[in-house]
């Protein structure tokens, strides 16, 4: 894998929060609603919750669209795979037509996309798993590789506290194993802004890597990342 500098941005676009109290999009003026940020910014200035708001359109009384995305998006952070219709349309405001729509969007997209993706730097898997940059705890994601370093599956392993997460590597190498694997990357999210490592990510870093070469599993890199910029443990020649 080549790496090459990545410059931190540090006047990224960041989507406006929900005023106090108000919750629905048509609170908020109208350059600042998620459609019409969208067009303006494009799609991937988006958080993850935003484009849910957009796909669903609307909710229901109570439980109106930011409502349902917040609930949606909490229940695919924690799934291994897209939830079934059944599983969506439990959600409170989802309803079984909304449930349809949303499985039918994301099988669509884990087809066309998913599947492949070559991951030949940081950048690559910076922008494989950058979206998950704006949640509030960490999220430790492991990326399954094939031999020619093309992705087969993105998943959260663990979900921690505000800032720091619990990871043992029988978790982390458990899908892998099963996806034929032959080249892992790990990487997990800073809420706090502050891309340097803690000496607990070095401590799993280290240990990560051991496993994966008992396992005969390339451990390419663990990357530390906020919604602006990344750190990489192979580019710093620290793996």
């Amino acid at each position: 894998m080549e790496y090459e500098f990545f410059n931190c941005e540090d006047n990224l676009f960041t989507p406006g929060n929900v005023k106090p109290g108000k919750t629905g999009p048509l609170s908020l003026p109208k350059n600042e609603r998620p459609r019409e940020r969208f067009l303006h910014y494009g799609p991937e200035a988006m958080s993850d919750e935003d484009l849910l708001s957009i796909i669903l359109v609307s909710g229901i009384k109570g439980s109106n669209v930011t409502v349902l995305a917040k609930k949606l998006l909490k229940k695919l952070d924690v799934e291994n795979g897209i939830p079934t219709i059944q599983e969506l349309s439990r959600l409170s405001g989802m309803g079984l037509s909304k449930a349809c729509q949303m499985a039918a969007v994301l099988e669509f997209g884990r087809r066309r996309w998913a599947m492949g993706h070559k991951i030949r730097s940081p950048e690559d898997t910076y922008s494989a798993i950058r979206h998950y940059a704006d949640r509030r705890q960490e999220r430790f994601i492991c990326l399954s590789l094939n031999g020619a370093h093309e992705l087969i599956a993105s998943r959260i392993v663990t979900i921690g506290l505000v800032n720091r997460t619990i990871v043992h590597p029988r978790e982390v190498f458990a899908d892998p194993i099963h996806d034929r694997a032959s080249a892992i990357i790990v990487a997990h999210n800073h809420p706090s802004g502050n891309i340097k490592p803690s000496e607990e990510d070095n401590e799993i870093t280290g240990r990560l890597k051991s496993a994966a070469e008992l396992l005969g599993i390339n451990f390419l890199d663990h990357l530390v990342f906020t919604e602006s910029c990344f750190f990489s443990y192979r580019r710093e020649g620290l793996l």
